[in-house]
């Protein structure tokens, strides 16, 4: 038995992947999300900010430390499939990177020469069981946590919280090792990155455990067709209400527009995220390469 199965979202088999691919209904889509020129120079200030670079990587800055989430700088996942929009950043103007948080193992959160790039001299946080492939990419300083464990570094805390999903990196492999979130927590206050996650009970006990928290980057996108995705991935829906349960200050989009990965057409996440909040200045939806204060 795998060793996380007991903990896994329910999960697609190949006949239902063959289902899907089979009725989909993606169809040519030209939208692109806004892309700012960012040289990478207010990554460098010591002030706290929020760099959107694409995906589900964001470059914080937090109690002077430069913090990655589920790094991705390459043009395509695993070989196969295109990057839409380039980086935010460009890897080569992005500074010293002190911590990549990787929170499991699929190829658009887990990219191996994104995290060659990054080195040896970065801190890795990542949940138990993918130490292995990253000291594999060149990590020489991880750390493996189990939910609810907490890591202490400099002046940030940074907890493992618990996710609806799954693990896989090869097909033997399955919930052999764990997926998370996390909650960083710093001088200027506390971040969570949800890392890939279906709607659940858990954000509230995530609120109450590890709150206050001052943003909260939530995925928006990959969720069509529901009948295939609800059990893995959120839709704007389901990112509103958990906002809502977490208590956050802000929400920070994320997950949508950089990779086509389902059905659902590029600009709709956004869409209907911005209709759920109407104008309200708690949702955070970034272009591409933009920085945010924090």
């Amino acid at each position: 038995m795998a060793k996380f199965s007991d903990r896994a979202t329910t999960q697609r088999g190949f006949t239902d992947i063959l289902k899907w691919k089979l009725g989909s209904q993606q169809k040519p889509d030209a939208y692109r999300p806004p892309l700012r020129l960012n040289d990478g120079s207010a990554l460098r200030a010591p002030q706290a900010s929020a760099t959107w670079i694409g995906h589900a990587t964001y470059a914080v800055r937090l109690s002077g430390q430069m913090i990655v989430t589920d790094p991705v700088w390459s043009e395509r996942l695993s070989g196969v499939v295109q990057r839409l929009v380039p980086p935010g950043v460009a890897f080569e103007h992005m500074p010293p990177i002190d911590i990549a948080l990787v929170t499991h193992d699929h190829y658009d959160h887990m990219d191996k020469p994104s995290l060659q790039r990054i080195g040896p001299k970065a801190l890795y946080v990542t949940p138990l069981g993918n130490g292995e492939f990253l000291r594999s990419f060149g990590a020489k300083n991880v750390v493996e946590l189990d939910w609810w464990q907490t890591h202490t570094v400099v002046e940030l805390t940074i907890t493992c919280v618990p996710a609806r999903h799954w693990s896989m990196r090869m097909p033997w492999n399955r919930n052999d090792m764990l997926w998370s979130g996390f909650v960083v927590r710093g001088q200027e206050g506390g971040f969570y990155h949800s890392g890939d996650t279906a709607y659940f009970d858990g954000f509230k006990e995530i609120g109450t455990r590890c709150g206050p928290i001052d943003w909260a980057m939530l995925p928006i996108g990959a969720y069509a067709p529901r009948w295939f995705m609800e059990p893995q991935h959120m839709n704007p829906e389901d990112a509103w209400q958990a906002f809502q349960d977490l208590g956050a200050k802000h929400l920070l989009a994320m997950h949508w527009g950089t990779f086509r990965l389902t059905d659902e057409p590029l600009a709709e996440p956004v869409e209907k995220i911005r209709a759920l909040f109407a104008n309200d200045s708690r949702l955070w939806v970034f272009d591409i390469g933009e920085t945010r204060p924090l």
